[in-house]
């Protein structure tokens, strides 16, 4: 791919490292881009700061154990499949339950008919609250019924809408009409979740053990959703990383190139040209940045920018105002027990809640509360934390993935590799690792999560395990190098400070996400909208691509004359 192209803006000649389009970011979203902008013929470089592709997906093996390192289901919602199709990737898929467990009852999620058995479920667990439940139910009823309007057909931005007619017409414009009076409805339902239900009951547990798996402050009409679109989970053969797998092999049969361990430090706007960390430099007509947002910025020479350096300075701005989504803390067990015996008690993919009492019933000091107190010795602090910690992994929900269940090759014969996860707030483990206890405290909740599985879910599993290890917010952070270890995107603000988010957080101006006020740079990712997960990270990904295909090509059929500033308002 070594070419040369005339400089579209001094006329010279520039030879070697150049590109059409450089994608920085090789998750799903700059994967996504990659493939389409090399599929339609245009030189494409894909950089990746670490050794392996994917980002938040993908799959790794240790001791014949596979797991599965990000999301553990893929979420279809009208995108994923279609994306695949449009692409000719062929990969194979199955179904994925989602069983949502609390103490010792579960049911499984199968879509809006098995919400009389959720019901049922929290009935037995809160006897005295069953017309409040009842009324909650009825809300996620209404409010499964508005995103499956937006979720319900194969979304238009993956269809070839000249060569079908009939989607066209029978599909897309009906589903339209729908879309304008639901999406509305729904943008209404934007306050926390957490709020939202204390319109219906006042009893807090109720309220905890319905929302504490999700995000803190998710909007309303987003968390109840779930419901509906936990039936939309798919799981692909072999783990999630063959999605990564198969988007890298397309970039790469579409002459492509894929550069890992390549982190991209500077990007002169002017000379179009970005610079790697160990100093090699490659020119690019366009770019679309699908890293951390706020290292975009921060790698930016503004240089002579006039204008765009006020436009760039409130962005950046918004951006350190706010902070990283919610990140996890993960248990990864290799455990000498047959798959059929973690069937019976999580299935492959559950959510469960080993006490009802929810988390608004920890007693000890917040920990933010705990770090601050100047009257406190370190040795009281961490025994403080200590204590909060324990209660906490005591009182919340996790996330249990069981891969093999979903493919009995991904575990050696009779035994069984766990995925556990819960959420867990970067902040906590930063100041623990500044305090000098990361290692301690790694331990001591691997230690905690064990012994409230053993004493739960799954009796007797601490003797049988072979292989256990975690990652925490660090961990995250460390290997994608996302802000604060998010896998969300930016953390959810409320209506009235709405604003002053630096992504998009309307799924009406979903088509803005990917706009700059860089020159020549889109965006696209997980950063570009909030809330945010694989199915938006793939859809802006898509959007940016074809929005740089657009700029290439008019710039291929009308020469490189006139205004081409770029930027983007």
């Amino acid at each position: 791919m070594k070419n040369l192209k005339k400089d579209d803006e001094n006329g010279t000649v520039a030879a070697g490292n150049d590109y059409d389009v450089i994608v920085v970011g090789a998750g799903i979203a700059g994967l996504t881009s990659a493939a389409y902008t090399a599929k339609a013929g245009f030189t494409t470089l894909l950089c990746e700061k670490s050794e392996k592709a994917g980002g938040l997906v993908g799959s790794f093996s240790r001791q014949g154990f596979t797991f599965d390192a990000g999301i553990r289901a893929f979420e279809n919602s009208g995108i994923v499949f279609p994306m695949l199709a449009q692409l000719g990737i062929d990969l194979e898929f199955v179904n994925n339950p989602v069983v949502i467990g609390i103490e010792d009852v579960q049911m499984t999620l199968t879509g809006v008919d098995s919400l009389a058995a959720y019901a049922a479920m929290l009935s037995v667990k809160f006897p005295d609250n069953q017309a409040e439940i009842a009324a909650i139910i009825s809300e996620i009823r209404k409010v499964t019924g508005y995103m499956e309007v937006l979720y319900g057909i194969e979304n238009p931005l993956f269809m070839d809408l000249t060569r079908d007619k009939d989607y066209l017409f029978k599909t897309l414009l009906p589903w339209l009409l729908k879309y304008q009076v639901n999406i509305r409805k729904a943008q209404k339902l934007s306050e926390p979740i957490e709020n939202y239900l204390r319109r219906f009951t006042k009893n807090q547990a109720l309220i905890d053990v319905i929302i504490q798996h999700f995000f803190e402050k998710m909007p309303t009409f987003f968390a109840l959703s779930y419901f509906g679109l936990y039936s939309d989970y798919s799981y692909p053969i072999g783990g999630t990383g063959r999605l990564v797998t198969a988007l890298s092999d397309f970039i790469a049969a579409h002459q492509g190139e894929l550069a890992l361990s390549t982190e991209i430090s500077q990007i002169d706007l002017h000379a179009r040209q970005v610079t790697t960390r160990d100093g090699r430099r490659f020119g690019y007509r366009e770019l679309i940045w699908c890293g951390d947002m706020k290292a975009l910025y921060n790698a930016v020479d503004l240089g002579k920018s006039g204008e765009l350096s006020q436009q760039v300075r409130e962005q950046q701005q918004k951006i350190n105002e706010n902070r990283g989504g919610d990140s996890i803390l993960t248990l990864y067990l290799g455990v000498d027990l047959a798959p059929s015996y973690f069937d019976q008690r999580c299935g492959p993919h559950c959510f469960y809640t080993p006490s009802k009492a929810g988390l608004s019933a920890i007693q000890s000091e917040p920990w933010q509360a705990l770090l601050a107190d100047p009257g406190l010795t370190a040795t009281k602090k961490q025994t403080g934390l200590e204590d909060w910690i324990r209660e906490y992994l005591a009182l919340t929900t996790y996330e249990i993935s069981c891969p093999v269940l979903r493919d009995p090759a991904l575990a050696p014969a009779g035994k069984t590799g766990v995925i556990v996860s819960t959420l867990m707030d970067y902040r906590l483990v930063k100041a623990i690792a500044e305090a000098g206890w990361y290692p301690a405290f790694k331990a001591r909740c691997e230690e905690q999560i064990l012994t409230v599985l053993e004493n739960s879910v799954f009796p007797g599993v601490t003797g049988q395990v072979e292989l256990r290890f975690s990652s925490t917010p660090l961990t995250i952070e460390r290997l994608t190098g996302n802000l604060g270890g998010a896998i969300t995107g930016w953390a959810f603000r409320d209506e009235a400070s709405a604003g002053k988010l630096p992504a998009v957080n309307q799924f009406r101006k979903i088509a803005k996400t990917i706009a700059t006020p860089l020159p020549h740079i889109y965006q696209a990712g997980q950063w570009t909208f909030s809330p945010s997960g694989l199915p938006v990270s793939i859809l802006t990904g898509k959007l940016a691509a074809d929005g740089v295909i657009k700029r290439l090509e008019k710039q291929g059929r009308a020469g490189l004359t006139g205004d081409d500033s770029g930027v983007r308002r």
